[in-house]
């Protein structure tokens, strides 16, 4: 009986409410441009990240994947992690190669209406929350006129984040940047009829400067975009 309880136990999958858990894993054999996980992420649409195992406690990322579906797992070999200061990693990857599914998932930007959705929904998770200024800056150094995928992408590379919690009209989604998917959504109340465009943030000069002149549309017409 005890047996069974502990198989049913781990075929769960691994979440813990809204968010997926970073797991752990290693790759069974590679092909040309994927490769096959000893088990597979949670939920489709994961990013994760390898990492190399050099001996005397040497470690290092030599690449990011996405999890399309089960048994499809896409190398993202133009992808790997840079530094200035340090040489471009070259190393082959192999089976055995540790996989870390969810990389930095306790990192987490928030897109929301106002302030007091951001409190609230930043209160009940106990995440390490990348305020929206940040991605405000980026956005205006970028010469962006607001969130899209793509740049998103570049802002999760450059702040380490991991998820986009998106407050969208009448319900949240989790968009992993890497990959550029929604991996979980579930309904949302008490949301105010409108947001500041393109979203919260507490940087009123961009806001009336850069920002208002864009032609983006309201809040939730941008959200629903992503």
């Amino acid at each position: 009986m005890r047996k069974i309880a502990l198989i049913t136990l781990l075929s769960l999958p691994l979440f813990s409410g809204f968010f997926p858990q970073t797991v752990h894993t290693s790759i069974s054999s590679v092909s040309k441009d994927s490769v096959s996980l000893n088990n597979p992420f949670p939920t489709d649409g994961m990013s994760g990240v390898i990492v190399h195992d050099y001996g005397n406690g040497l470690e290092a990322i030599t690449s990011r994947i996405v999890q399309d579906a089960p048994k499809t797992v896409k190398l993202l070999t133009t992808d790997i992690i840079h530094h200035d200061e340090l040489p471009t990693i070259k190393t082959a990857i192999k089976a055995g190669d540790k996989v870390i599914g969810g990389h930095l998932y306790n990192n987490v930007l928030l897109l929301a209406p106002d302030a007091q959705t951001y409190t609230r929904i930043t209160s009940q998770h106990n995440k390490n929350w990348i305020h929206p200024d940040l991605y405000a800056l980026f956005l205006s150094k970028a010469g962006e006129v607001g969130p899209s995928k793509q740049n998103l992408a570049s802002f999760a590379k450059e702040y380490q984040v991991g998820l986009i919690y998106i407050i969208a009209q009448n319900k949240a989604k989790l968009l992993d940047p890497i990959s550029g998917k929604i991996i979980n959504q579930k309904p949302l109340s008490n949301l105010p009829q409108s947001g500041k465009s393109p979203f919260f943030m507490r940087l009123n000069k961009i806001d009336t400067g850069w920002f208002g002149r864009s032609k983006l549309g309201n809040y939730y017409q941008i959200m629903e975009n992503l």
